[in-house]
């Protein structure tokens, strides 16, 4: 017996329902001691100060997708779930409370700071996690993990210290990006480049002795103060005579030397090019090669330095206006041009990043990126789409130093001391208690923090407990495939890369596949100015959650933007709606189902039984190619015409008769039995997208077990594929769309039943249709039905042709020819001026450049629309016309 379902779908209350029950019954949950075939996945650990936005719903939907699959498919299936510290993020939101309160983290002190962000993540950080469990995600929660938490802080201060010992890890001068907001240095992947209109500034350096001058050009004035040279290029004939020469430098007075470099553009500017070692990292380059002083005149807040005189004090760019209008004055400002370049912004807070000279840690990634590369090239790594290895090999060939020492307090402080006595640095596992060269006891732990990147570039192993050698980590790495966004394939995917390939001796994951950016129904990329921001949350509260789920994986094509809108998303809720209704009918006509008999039935399957189950064997075999190949749309597309158009279009109606005829029980069953099996099967391929409303219908459906999560995933069977059956079918369906057409075209009233002749020399075709004459019948509205080899053809009929069979539909006392022709005219003149209406607004300039671009375009697609109705309307009016003359 079958129980039935509510009339109306609420996925509310079912989400709600079921995610309780799968977290009950530990069906997330991998098993370390089994001996099934491992799948594994990390998730991209989101930040503790994260929500969840459409980038985290695509990502995370794509990952549950390939999970659920895999784990039906009978793996053992680990989807390691966890959470980033995020370290400047977090310290800002934590800073910002404090500043409510009238205090900063230097007046609470280091410790008590730190205590106060433990607080904020137990009380708030575990919100992302809550919203991820709200879009479905099967993670094995029993195993989450924290970039801080206790195994992944020893694994942090395990690889920091053995890169230390294999001299990949320095502490060294450098020019690093600065944000002067934030407090801290940032890798060059957290700066952002903007392009925007700024100015080039023609400054006149004096020659010092006589009236001389070279005429430098620059953006930023300010750093001159800095200038310890001016560069010119040894093969610039306009210089020549400079080379040797010494300058002064204006405002200041300083005497700085003309260097030679090939460096230097002859084309840029006025051709020679000021060199401020301190604050640029192409002049810090010049400045070793040629041993030029660096002069620090930026401090860390952007304030100007003591090194920059009457200027200190002053906030960078405030100076830079004042420096601009001294340099006026003193006729050392040649010209000012407009200009266009790239500033670099803190990704985090958006200040404009100084390029500052700083002591800093560094790991020399060379020969980690080396390795990292040729996994990619030999193939051990695959991205996916092929198209972003150029991007990684291009950056991974010019990769720099990365920069992992950051000025905040929350992270992972970095594991080295200081000694004041001697001035030696130990780099240690555990905290030292006295110097080994010089025994000295009062050391000094180093203040900085490693850059949040450093230990998320660990998560593949450091989350299956190395470096201790457990099980999981045998198990379950490398993991098999990750799923994320191309713009941390620098940040984090390389990173792991090399991490994963230095400690691990094999790569961190067999395949990445990158997925791209989820953008509006136009293209544009969302953002709040824009207002065209879709929130996941209110998405999946309005819709609910399968159709958002089952929305993302139908746009998601392969190297193409998703473009998603409330209005498409509604489509999809339709189609929830509709597999709800498709198997309350199915539960319906089972309520009487006995299970158990009908394993013994012998019944032949009949012709829509032999297409649909074809159907499903090659459906089921597409959409696990497609999945295999991370190609999300065409499996949803697949399924989304196979249970619409095939399952619930034409096979729920052509069994109809078998199913309401008590006549013969055993015929009925057997109808039963395949529809059931029909169902059984679709759930579980759409389980995977539609996780919540296909365990629902699970539980109703007679002859399952259990959960859906953990049920077979449909195998393809190749010796049920019939393509006789599916020729046969294909034609019948054919001819029985063609009747309803011409129903359609001809205005034939809905409840009419009509006569139809169906003409063919292919007597094999008209006798496959014959077999099939209870079903043409019914589905299309017949009243006689003749099959003629040959013969006069009716008159004032209408006609369609499906292969070689000419189909006629009479019409003589189906509809009144005359009326008919009446009414058309009448809509005919109503949309011709509807339509003029409409091409005098677009022909207005006024109205095209004044109203609203979205008004615009809405009246341009009214006139698409009314275009084509017109067309069809004289259509059928000249074939009424033909009818009733022919």
């Amino acid at each position: 017996m079958s129980e039935s379902l509510a009339k109306v779908y609420s996925p509310g209350e079912i989400e709600k329902k079921w995610y309780e029950y799968w977290e009950a019954n530990f069906l997330f949950q991998a098993d370390a001691n089994s001996d099934r075939h491992p799948y594994s996945i990390v998730i991209p650990p989101p930040n503790i100060t994260g929500s969840l936005h459409m980038g985290h719903a695509l990502n995370n939907t794509l990952q549950d997708i390939l999970c659920r699959c895999k784990r039906m498919q009978g793996y053992n299936t680990l989807w390691m779930p966890g959470t980033d510290h995020a370290g400047i993020a977090t310290q800002n939101v934590v800073e910002r409370m404090l500043a409510a309160e009238g205090k900063d983290r230097h007046t609470v002190g280091r410790e008590a700071f730190i205590e106060r962000v433990w607080q904020w993540k137990k009380e708030s950080g575990g919100h992302i996690i809550n919203q991820l469990k709200r879009l479905g995600c099967s993670c094995d929660w029993s195993r989450e993990r924290f970039t801080m938490d206790a195994g992944l802080s020893a694994a942090v201060r395990e690889v920091f210290v053995r890169l230390y010992e294999d001299g990949l890890i320095y502490k060294g001068d450098y020019i690093i990006n600065w944000c002067p907001r934030c407090q801290t240095a940032l890798a060059d992947l957290e700066v952002e480049h903007e392009t925007k209109e700024g100015y080039l500034y023609y400054i006149k350096y004096p020659l010092a002795g006589n009236g001389g001058h070279l005429t430098v050009a620059t953006t930023r004035p300010e750093t001159l103060l800095g200038d310890t040279a001016v560069a010119v290029n040894p093969n610039d004939a306009r210089f020549t005579k400079f080379h040797g020469a010494t300058l002064l430098l204006p405002v200041l007075g300083r005497k700085i030397p003309v260097i030679t470099d090939d460096y230097v553009d002859m084309e840029f500017g006025a051709g020679a090019l000021k060199v401020t070692p301190a604050h640029d990292l192409n002049d810090f380059q010049l400045g070793i090669r040629h041993r030029l002083p660096a002069v620090r005149v930026i401090d860390g807040k952007g304030r100007m330095t003591e090194e920059a005189g009457r200027y200190q004090g002053m906030d960078r760019f405030t100076c830079r206006d004042k420096i601009v209008k001294d340099l006026k004055a003193d006729g050392l400002l040649e010209k000012v041009e407009k200009y266009v370049h790239g500033v670099g912004h803190c990704y985090r807070c958006r200040a404009v990043v100084e390029p500052m000279l700083s002591k800093q840690w560094f790991v020399a990634v060379k020969p980690l990126a080396e390795a990292a590369v040729a996994a990619v090239t030999e193939g051990s790594i695959r991205i996916i789409p092929p198209m972003w290895e150029k991007t990684f090999f291009e950056w991974m060939d010019n990769i720099r130093d990365w920069c992992i020492s950051r000025q905040i307090w929350w992270g992972h402080r970095i594991p080295a001391w200081n000694c004041p006595a001697c001035g030696e640095i130990i780099v240690v596992r555990e905290t030292p208690t006295h110097c080994p060269k010089c025994g000295g006891t009062e050391l000094v732990q180093e203040e900085d923090v490693l850059d949040t990147w450093f230990s998320s570039a660990l998560w593949p192993f450091s989350t299956l407990g190395w470096p201790e050698q457990t099980r999981e980590l045998t198990l379950f790495y490398p993991t098999s495939v990750l799923v994320t966004a191309f713009d941390i394939l620098f940040f984090w995917v390389a990173r792991m890369m090399m991490m994963g390939l230095y400690f691990m001796k094999e790569v961190p994951f067999r395949e990445v596949y990158i997925h791209a950016l989820v953008r509006d129904a136009e293209g544009q990329k969302m953002s709040k100015s824009k207002g065209n921001v879709v929130d996941p949350l209110e998405v999946m509260e309005e819709y609910g959650t399968d159709a958002f789920r089952f929305s993302l994986a139908a746009f998601a094509a392969m190297g193409r933007d998703v473009r998603l809108s409330e209005e498409r998303i509604a489509g999809y809720r339709n189609f929830v709606n509709k597999i709800w209704n498709a198997s309350r009918f199915t539960l319906m006509n089972l309520a009487d189902y006995d299970y158990a008999a009908a394993a013994h039935d012998t019944v032949a399957l009949s012709l829509e039984e032999r297409w649909i189950v074809s159907r499903l064997q090659q459906v089921c075999q597409a959409v696990t190619e497609a999945l295999d190949s991370y190609n999300f749309d065409q499996a949803a597309n697949q399924l989304y015409q196979f249970a619409w158009h095939e399952f619930c279009d034409w096979y729920l109606e052509l069994i109809k008769p078998a199913l309401y005829d008590n006549t013969d029980p055993v015929r009925r069953r057997h109808t039963q039995r395949v529809l059931q099996e029909i169902l059984s099967a679709l759930l579980r391929l759409l389980h995977p997208f539609m996780p919540f409303v296909t365990e629902e219908i699970w539980h109703k459906l007679p002859g399952t077990v259990g959960s859906i999560m953990v049920a077979p995933y449909p195998a393809v069977r190749q010796e049920l594929i019939d393509s006789m059956a599916e020729e046969e079918m294909n034609l019948l369906m054919a001819v029985i769309t063609a009747i309803r057409n011409l129903r359609g075209e001809m205005n034939v009233p809905p409840g009419a039943k009509a006569p139809v002749n169906l003409y063919s020399g292919n007597e094999a075709a008209l006798a496959a249709l014959r077999r099939h004459t209870k079903s043409l019948v019914i589905m299309g509205k017949i009243d006689g039905l003749s099959f003629n080899p040959d013969g006069d053809r009716p008159q004032a009929a209408a006609k369609a042709v499906v292969q070689d069979i000419e189909i006629y539909l009479p019409l003589v006392g189906l509809i009144d020819f005359a009326e008919e022709d009446r009414r058309l005219a009448r809509e005919i003149d109503k949309i011709s001026k509807d339509l003029t209406t409409s091409q005098r607004k677009l022909a207005n300039e006024d109205f095209v450049a004044k109203a609203p671009a979205e008004v615009v375009e809405k009246e341009k697609e009214k006139v698409q629309t009314l275009t084509q109705k017109l067309v069809k309307l004289k259509s059928h009016k000249e074939k009424i016309k033909a009818l009733t003359t022919g």
